[in-house]
């Protein structure tokens, strides 16, 4: 995942990885908290093998990702996530790209598909529709699941804040293992993510991802607009692949279709035996073949487009 390219927007020096012909079509690939850009070490050489232009971008508050000025909130809502998106696009000179994630990944690519559907070719999306219905944060969930989330509690406390900035790969080991338990995963492996949570900006932004989505923080001044637009829950209209890992620890696999209601365009959703919560990095093969067959969807939807009047 070498070498390390930057790309200014309004708020962030963004380091990315790029893979692949220029002129070929988009796909960003977002990864997930706690994870970097090497989620995606086996997926992006094989898309680019195929022909599309791969980015791959470090998040906020990962990697050498940085703030352009001091005085910016170091948010982590949702909203900066998708905004930040649109940014990079915007720097690359991108119109239209593929977007495919998982966990905070997946939700910029969700909040960017549902609000800005005309930059979007194609969605892939593991577990599903991501964006947070933040309204609804205090209501409980099966407490099986409760703990497995048990850094979204411990990061509304400054203990957890000291936990975070002493333990930061320790705290992504024991998270890892219940997100992916089937994934038998090395230190080096590990290592080579955790040195990305060495970013100065890392701790603030993760507690305020955590602390935003359970209303325990308001949001950033400048992202109320999309906040405000994302709180309906809005359908996800374009092209779209669903990914649920069968071997997921915090977010199990449910009988049928999930979300239904909220993607309204073309849709596949698979099953993937033996993949956890990392499912890129779990399983490339079918992620590999998701963006591909989103890429099939939407050239589909486009064949069957009505000519434009003359």
């Amino acid at each position: 995942m070498t070498p390390i390219q930057h790309a200014l927007t309004d708020v962030l020096d963004i380091a990315y990885v790029e893979d692949g012909p220029v002129g070929g079509p988009a796909v960003v690939l977002l990864h997930g908290y706690p994870y970097d850009v090497h989620s995606y070490v086996d997926v992006a050489p094989r898309l680019a093998a195929l022909g599309y232009r791969v980015v791959v971008p470090y998040l906020r508050g990962h990697g050498p990702t940085r703030f352009r000025d001091d005085r910016t909130p170091r948010s982590g809502q949702q909203a900066a996530l998708g905004a930040d998106v649109l940014g990079l696009l915007d720097a690359l000179e991108i119109p239209e790209a593929v977007l495919a994630g998982y966990d905070w990944g997946g939700r910029a690519a969700c909040v960017v598909a549902a609000l800005r559907p005309e930059r979007v070719t194609g969605l892939v999306s593991v577990n599903g529709y991501l964006i947070q219905d933040v309204a609804a944060s205090a209501r409980p969930i099966r407490p099986d699941l409760e703990a497995g989330f048990w850094y979204f509690y411990y990061f509304l406390t400054e203990r957890g804040r000291a936990g975070l900035t002493a333990n930061r790969r320790e705290i992504a080991e024991v998270i890892w293992r219940r997100n992916s338990p089937a994934w038998d995963f090395d230190q080096a492996t590990l290592d080579r993510a955790a040195a990305a949570f060495d970013n100065p900006d890392y701790v603030d932004v993760v507690l305020h991802s955590y602390r935003h989505r359970l209303g325990a923080a308001p949001g950033a001044p400048e992202y109320d607009a999309f906040e405000h637009a994302l709180a309906p829950l809005p359908p996800v209209g374009v092209p779209t692949v669903t990914l649920a890992g069968l071997a997921d620890g915090n977010f199990p696999v449910i009988d049928g279709v999930p979300d239904t209601s909220r993607f309204t365009g073309p849709r596949l959703h698979r099953r993937v035996p033996d993949a956890g919560h990392n499912l890129p990095q779990e399983a490339p093969d079918a992620f590999v073949q998701a963006v591909l067959d989103v890429t099939r969807l939407a050239a589909g939807r486009t064949s069957r487009r009505p000519a434009s009047p003359r």
